[in-house]
């Protein structure tokens, strides 16, 4: 499921919007570019979420190398 949303949603509202600029007219044209601009701002939002969530799993690693340090007196890589 992510991977549609990650990669074939965004995809296809480009080539929507790619159409559009190709074979419509002067309106056409502009929902064309705005097709395009939309399916930069779902592209922005996915890696958004993606680094938010990768900086998560940084934090959980921390915390748990923090607790080790405070049973064992050393860090868990030494």
């Amino acid at each position: 499921m992510s991977r549609i949303v990650r990669v074939w949603l965004p995809s296809a509202i480009a080539l929507a919007g790619l159409v559009l600029l190709v074979a419509g007219d002067d309106a056409m044209r502009g929902a064309g570019v705005v097709l395009i601009g939309s399916s930069l701002m779902v592209v922005l939002a996915n890696l958004f979420l993606r680094l938010g969530l990768s900086s998560e799993r940084d934090r959980e690693h921390e915390e748990s190398a923090r607790d080790y340090f405070a049973r064992h007196g050393r860090w868990p890589d030494e």
